[in-house]
C-alpha cells in the first residue's frame, strides 16, 4: 500500500485549482457525463459496490444510503450536503472546498441524479465567509456554464443548487438538526424514526451528506470500482483525508489510503517537535476515545480503531506530547460541549454542565479520590441517553482519558493544583502517569 494517494487533493498546488477551467483542465466533469449516461439505479449500485463510506465521522456505507430514498413516489427528493464541519481539530472540508470546490458540485449532480433529486442544497458553516464566497463563485460558474440548472449536459435533468451559511452552532452537524436549521428552525435534533430518507428535508426524502464523501463519487465514476477498491483495507476501502495537527513538526492534510497507521503519517510530518515524545492522540477529533503512544500502529480505518476502543470519527489526528495536562485538556473539550449543547435534552443539558463543574474542581487539586468516581458516574448518565450523540461525544475523552492516565487525575489531588503549571512543573519533571 503506497502511502499517500492524492485524488482530491492531486492538484491543490496548482495556483488556479479551484476554478472551473483548471478542474476541466484536470478531467473535471467528465464523471458527470458519464453518469448521466447511465441508469440512475446503475450509479447509487456502483457506489455501493465500490465501498465508500461515509467520511463525515460514522462509516455509513454512501451507496446504501441513497438506496434508501424510495423511488416513484411521486415526492420531491433531495440531497443535503454537511460541510458545517464543527468538530474540534477537524480541518479537511475547508481546504477541500476552497481548493477543488468542483469536485464536491459535480458529486452533487451525480448524486442528485441517482436518487432522483431536482434540489440539493449545501449547508457550509456560517463564519468561514472566505470559503462561502469561493463556493458561490464555483457554483455561479457551472451554472454559466450549463453544469447546473435546467436540461445539464443536454441530457433532460435539471438540478438546482443552494449555499446555505449556518450560524455556527456545532450541533447543527448533526443531520436531523442540520435539516432543522436549513427549514428556518432552531438547530435541534429530531426524534427518529422517521429517518431523513423517509422524511427529511421538508418532510421529504432526503440524503444527507458530508463534503468528502460526495465529493469522493466523481472519481469513483471516472476510474471505476475496482480503482477505489485497490485502495484502503477489506471493509474500509479507498483514500480518505486525515488532518494532522498539535505537537508535530508539519501539520497539515494528508491524504492516504485508509489503514494507514499515525506511525507513518507522522513520518511524512516530520515526527513529534524536537525533544517531546508523544504522550495522548485523537484518532477522530475529540469526541473520539484518546489513543496513547501504544496505539501508534493501529490501522487508521473503521475497523482497526474500532477494536482498539475508540473511532475513526472525522480523522482529525490531534497530537499532544508530554508538556501537555490531560486533565485540562479534557476540561477545554468538555466546556466546549457544554457551551454547544442545544438543550433539547436534559442529560446532555445538565450533565455536560455537571461534568464542567466536576472537571474545574479537579484540575485545580481539589477535591477527594471520590470526585474521580463521580466523575465517571456522571458520565454514566448521560452517555448514550442524549437525542443524539453529543452526550456521547462528552463522555468519551473522560472515560479514556481516566482509563490512560488516571494517575495524573490523582496527582492534581495529591498536589492540590496542577502539576503542569510553571511553578509546580518541576516537581514532577519526567514523572509519567
Amino acid at each position: 500500500m503506497s502511502k499517500l494517494s492524492p485524488v482530491l487533493s492531486a492538484h491543490w498546488d496548482e495556483a488556479d485549482s479551484f476554478t472551473l477551467e483548471a478542474y476541466r483542465r484536470n478531467g473535471g466533469y467528465q464523471a458527470s457525463k458519464k453518469a448521466l449516461d447511465m441508469d440512475p439505479d446503475a450509479v447509487i449500485q456502483l457506489v455501493k459496490d465500490s465501498g465508500l463510506r461515509g467520511r463525515g465521522g460514522a462509516g455509513f456505507p454512501t451507496g446504501m444510503k441513497w438506496g434508501f430514498i424510495p423511488q416513484n413516489d411521486g415526492k420531491d427528493h433531495y440531497l443535503v450536503v454537511n460541510a458545517d464541519e464543527s468538530e474540534p481539530g477537524t480541518c479537511k472540508d475547508m481546504p477541500l472546498l476552497m481548493a477543488n470546490p468542483h469536485s464536491l458540485i459535480e458529486g452533487i449532480i451525480i448524486g442528485s441524479y441517482a436518487i432522483r433529486a431536482n434540489y440539493a442544497f449545501i449547508y457550509l458553516r456560517g463564519e468561514v465567509v472566505h470559503v462561502f464566497r469561493r463556493v458561490q463563485q464555483a457554483i455561479e460558474d457551472a451554472y454559466a456554464a450549463g453544469l447546473l440548472g435546467k436540461n445539464i449536459n443536454g441530457k433532460g435533468f435539471d438540478l438546482e443548487l443552494v449555499l446555505h451559511a449556518g450560524a455556527g452552532a456545532y450541533i447543527c452537524g448533526e443531520e436531523t438538526a442540520l435539516l432543522d436549521s436549513l427549514e428556518g428552525f432552531r438547530g435541534q435534533p429530531r426524534l427518529r424514526p422517521p429517518f431523513p430518507a423517509i422524511a427529511g428535508l421538508y418532510a421529504r426524502p432526503t440524503v444527507v451528506n458530508n463534503v468528502e464523501s460526495i465529493a469522493s463519487v466523481p472519481a469513483i465514476i471516472a476510474n471505476g470500482t475496482e480503482w477505489f477498491q485497490a485502495m484502503g483495507t477489506e471493509k474500509s476501502k479507498g483514500f480518505t483525508l486525515y488532518s494532522l495537527s498539535g505537537h508535530v513538526k508539519n501539520p497539515g492534510q494528508f491524504e492516504a489510503p485508509l489503514g494507514i497507521t499515525l506511525r507513518e503519517i507522522l513520518e511524512m510530518a516530520g515526527g513529534m517537535r524536537e525533544g517531546h515524545e508523544l504522550k495522548f492522540w485523537t484518532p477522530g477529533g475529540s469526541s473520539t476515545p484518546m489513543f496513547t503512544q501504544e496505539h501508534l500502529d493501529v490501522p487508521l480505518d473503521y475497523e482497526g480503531v474500532g477494536a482498539a476502543g475508540s473511532m475513526l470519527g472525522t480523522k482529525a489526528l490531534q497530537i499532544f506530547d508530554e508538556t501537555t495536562c490531560v486533565v485540562r485538556a479534557v476540561l477545554r473539550w468538555t466546556e466546549f460541549y457544554k457551551h454547544e449543547s442545544c438543550g433539547k435534552c436534559t442529560p446532555c443539558r445538565e450533565g455536560t454542565w455537571w461534568l464542567v463543574q466536576a472537571l474545574k474542581e479537579l484540575e485545580a487539586g481539589r477535591g477527594t479520590s471520590d470526585d474521580l468516581d463521580k466523575l465517571l458516574d456522571i458520565v454514566d448518565n448521560i452517555a448514550g441517553r442524549s437525542f443524539c450523540a453529543l452526550a456521547d461525544g462528552a463522555a468519551s475523552p473522560i472515560v479514556s482519558s481516566m482509563k490512560y492516565f488516571r494517575g495524573e487525575y490523582q496527582r492534581h489531588l495529591d498536589l492540590g493544583s496542577c502539576p503542569f503549571d510553571p511553578i509546580e512543573s518541576t516537581l514532577f519533571a519526567g514523572v509519567k502517569a
